[in-house]
C-alpha cells in the first residue's frame, strides 16, 4: 500500500470509528520517518513532492540495503540505484520479488503495483556506452509513475540515426538527453523539438573528455534555448524532472 491509501485509510478508520484517537496518533507516529538506526526513512516525502525516497545503495553495506527493502515491503515501490553486484545479489536472496537491471544497476520491488500516469518520457543516448545512465532514468521513471521509452545509439557522429527516429522522439512530453564526449547531442535535440530537453552529461570519453567534465560544459553553453542540464551520470535527476514535468502537463490538463 502506497503513502497517500496508507494515510487516507488511518484518518478514514478514525473518522469512521474504527480507530480512536488515541490510537491513531499512535500510529502516525511511524508515518513522518521509518527509523531503523542506520537509516531514517522519509515516509512523507511523497506526500511533500509526489515522490517516494529512493535508496542510493553506494556507500551502503549489503546488508544494510537489505534491511531497507524489508522494510520498506508492502508500502509501495521501491528503487535502489547505483547497486553493486554483491549487493544485489544479497537483496534478491532475501527479496524474491525484487527485480536488478545490473546495465542501470538498479533494483525495483512492487514493480508491478505502478500506476502509471498519462504521457511518455523519451530517453536518447548519444552512444551505447552511455546506457548504463540512461537505463538508471528509464527504470526512475517508470518506478515513478510515467512510461517511458529508448532511443539509443544516435549521437552527432552519425546524425539520420537521429533524424530517422523523429516521429518517435515528438510524441513525448519530455526528452532526457545522455550524451558523453563532447556533449553535442543535446544542442542537437534542443533545436529540433519543442518538448523540455534535459540533458545528462555523462563520464564516456577520452583523456580531454575530463570524466564527464567537457559534455557537462558543453551543455552547459548550449545555443539550444531552454536545455536543462543535470550532473555528471545522474540519470536519476534527469528521470526526476521529466516526470516533474509530465506531472506538470497532467495537472494542467485535469483543470481545462
Amino acid at each position: 500500500m502506497d503513502m497517500h491509501a496508507s494515510l487516507r485509510e488511518l484518518l478514514g478508520a478514525v473518522q469512521n470509528g474504527e480507530l480512536d484517537i488515541e490510537a491513531g496518533i499512535a500510529r502516525l507516529r511511524d508515518l513522518p520517518y521509518l527509523e531503523m538506526g542506520h537509516t531514517k526513512i522519509d515516509l512523507h516525502r511523497p506526500l511533500r513532492n509526489g515522490f517516494p525516497e529512493v535508496v542510493y545503495a553506494a556507500g551502503k553495506t549489503p546488508g544494510q540495503v537489505v534491511d531497507i527493502f524489508s522494510h520498506l515491503r508492502g508500502r509501495g515501490p521501491v528503487l535502489a540505484t547505483r547497486v553493486a553486484e554483491e549487493t544485489a545479489a544479497a537483496v534478491l536472496a532475501a527479496c524474491p520479488g525484487a527485480r536488478h537491471n545490473p546495465l542501470g544497476r538498479t533494483l525495483t520491488l512492487g514493480e508491478d503495483d505502478v500506476v502509471y500516469a498519462e504521457g511518455e518520457i523519451g530517453v536518447i543516448t548519444a552512444g551505447t556506452s552511455d546506457l548504463p545512465v540512461a537505463e538508471e532514468a528509464l527504470t526512475t521513471c517508470r518506478m515513478f509513475g510515467h512510461r517511458a521509452f529508448l532511443v539509443a545509439d544516435v549521437g552527432v557522429a552519425g546524425l539520420h540515426r537521429l533524424l530517422d527516429r523523429m516521429a518517435v522522439l515528438r510524441r513525448a512530453r519530455a526528452l532526457i538527453v545522455v550524451a558523453g564526449m563532447e556533449g553535442a547531442l543535446a544542442s542537437v535535440v534542443g533545436g529540433l523539438v519543442s518538448q523540455p530537453v534535459v540533458a545528462v552529461p555523462t563520464s564516456v570519453g577520452y583523456g580531454a573528455a575530463l570524466a564527464g567534465f567537457t559534455a557537462l560544459c558543453g551543455m552547459l553553453t548550449s545555443c539550444a534555448s531552454g536545455v536543462t542540464v543535470v550532473n555528471i551520470d545522474n540519470g536519476f535527476g534527469a528521470a526526476c524532472a521529466a516526470c516533474r514535468i509530465n506531472n506538470q502537463v497532467n495537472a494542467a490538463a485535469a483543470k481545462e
